[in-house]
C-alpha cells in the first residue's frame, strides 16, 4: 500500500481526528476546513448544517439546540468509528447549541482522504452518523407560536 493510500491506523502518532466540538458560539467553516488540511488528502468533503426557514410544512423562526454532557465524547466515538472505516487523513466535526436563528450554521463537517469518493462517503456517514447518534435535541419555534422538540427521547 502506498503512504497516499496508507490507512489511518498504520500512522502512529498521528490522530486523524483534528478537531471535536460541541459550542455556544458561532461556528466557523473555515475553520473546520483548516483542521483538515493534509497533503496526502486528493479530496476534502465538507458538510454545513444551516438552521432552515421552515419544517414539516410550518415557518421555522427560531431553534435551540441542547445536548447531554457526553455530546462530545460521542461525537469523538463516532468520528475514530469512520476513522476506522474509511481511509481518513484528517477529519473535523463542531456542532451548536443554544440559541440560534434562521441561517445560522448548526453543524459543521469536513473529511480529507486520498480520494474524493471516499472523502464524500466518510463525510456522508459521519453527519449521518452524528445526527443519529449523538445526544443533541432541537427544539424548533414556529411562527404559529407551536414548538416542537426534534431527536430527544
Amino acid at each position: 500500500m502506498s503512504a497516499s493510500n496508507e490507512h489511518p491506523a498504520e500512522r502512529p502518532g498521528q490522530d486523524p481526528v483534528r478537531l471535536i466540538g460541541v459550542r455556544e458560539s458561532a461556528l466557523s467553516v473555515d475553520e473546520v476546513f483548516r483542521a483538515v488540511g493534509d497533503d496526502a488528502a486528493g479530496g476534502i468533503a465538507l458538510f454545513v448544517g444551516t438552521v432552515r426557514n421552515h419544517d414539516g410544512g410550518a415557518d421555522v423562526d427560531a431553534l435551540g439546540y441542547s445536548c447531554h454532557p457526553s455530546a462530545e465524547a460521542e461525537m469523538r466515538r463516532v468520528a475514530e468509528k469512520v476513522v476506522a472505516e474509511y481511509p481518513v487523513r484528517a477529519l473535523a466535526a463542531v456542532h451548536r447549541v443554544g440559541d440560534l436563528r434562521v441561517g445560522d450554521l448548526a453543524v459543521v463537517v469536513a473529511v480529507a482522504c486520498p480520494h474524493r469518493a471516499e472523502a464524500f462517503e466518510a463525510c456522508r456517514k459521519l453527519i449521518d452518523d452524528l445526527k443519529h447518534e449523538v445526544p443533541i435535541w432541537k427544539h424548533q419555534k414556529f411562527s404559529d407560536g407551536t414548538e416542537e422538540w426534534v431527536g430527544a427521547c
